[in-house]
């Protein structure tokens, strides 16, 4: 039984964030479980900053909380076994990150169809499931 389940979020993909909710929720729900909804936010690069307010990064990181909050206030399931993070950061390296210092022990992820694309240029989840120290499971349409 998975007890501690990752989900990270693209939430500018909500049909992929759907798809790995939903299976994360129903396998939280059979081992009563936790899940960790995880979204990580880029880094605004360097060059930006004489553009942007100087708490931007706070901001970002206050607006991200909330729509992840709205995400999980929607998920049905025991409010207290749903939790949320935000990183700043590479998405694959810091969902591993995430990943080892909760403990989690399945990371569920909503993925695009392999393309010719993506197989060249590799994906987020390709690199997750490559170097996770847990079981990943990719879910997808």
């Amino acid at each position: 039984m998975f007890m501690k389940i990752l989900a990270p979020l693209d939430l500018t993909e909500p049909e992929l964030t759907k798809i790995g909710i939903d299976e994360g929720v129903a396998l939280a729900k059979v081992s009563r479980g936790s899940l960790r909804l995880l979204y990580v936010q880029f880094f605004l690069p360097a060059a930006y900053a004489d553009y942007v307010p100087t708490n931007f990064g706070e901001q970002l990181r206050l607006a991200t909380e909330q729509r992840l909050a709205e995400v999980a206030d929607q998920i049905d399931y025991t409010p207290e076994r749903v939790s949320t993070a935000v990183r700043f950061g590479a998405i694959y390296p810091e969902v591993l990150a995430e990943a080892n210092e909760w403990a989690a022990d399945l990371i569920v992820l909503g993925s695009h169809q392999p393309s010719m694309a993506r197989y060249l240029i590799g994906s987020n989840a390709s690199m997750i499931v490559r170097h996770a120290k847990c079981s990943v499971l990719v879910v997808r349409r």
